[in-house]
């Protein structure tokens, strides 16, 4: 059964969320261009708005700070573009493994400075929204698949990459 405790988020394609309350099974796919630019504006009011410090501030030693999550919602939408591409450009191909957690560590998620983070985060995210933007017809159908086996269309691919920002910025910002 695909509940939220469930490690592998693809649960998020057949329900709402009950955190963030993003219902993703309802979202029109022409419309995540939209919902990628007008989240990438909401992460860089965030990161040009709050004190640098309250940024950097993990509110439990486990969980990222507001600078963490930012970095990687930008890296999350430089990802999803690559393999939105791959699965454009090849058949059903398999996405290469990508740990967020090791990510943030190596790329120093919490000591990077949150101008250049929002500097990166718009064109990270309308980069990716224009890639969605020249999908149409059959193509929405052609699949990709993730490392652990989930299968995904470019259809639902849209649908689950658009969770991943919207929830955080629930998470930063509730």
């Amino acid at each position: 059964m695909i509940t939220p405790d469930t490690k592998d988020w693809t649960w998020v394609l057949h329900r709402p969320c009950p955190d963030c309350g993003l219902d993703t099974p309802a979202v029109v796919r022409e419309e995540v261009a939209g919902l990628l630019r007008a989240n990438a504006t909401a992460w860089v009011d965030l990161l040009t708005e709050r004190p640098e410090a309250e940024l950097r501030r993990r509110p439990a030693p486990e969980v990222w700070s507001d600078l963490e999550y930012a970095c990687h919602v930008r890296d999350v939408f430089r990802l999803f573009d690559v393999r939105l591409r791959l699965m454009l450009d090849q058949d059903g191909p398999l996405f290469p493994n990508w740990n967020q957690d090791e990510t943030a560590v190596t790329e120093r998620y919490g000591e990077q400075d949150p101008a250049l983070v929002a500097a990166e985060l718009l064109p990270a995210a309308d980069t990716l929204a224009r890639a969605f933007e020249a999908v149409g017809g059959a193509r929405w159908q052609r699949t990709g698949v993730r490392s652990d086996g989930a299968r995904f269309t470019v259809e639902s691919f849209a649908r689950y990459l658009i969770h991943d920002p919207v929830h955080h910025l629930y998470d930063v910002t509730r």
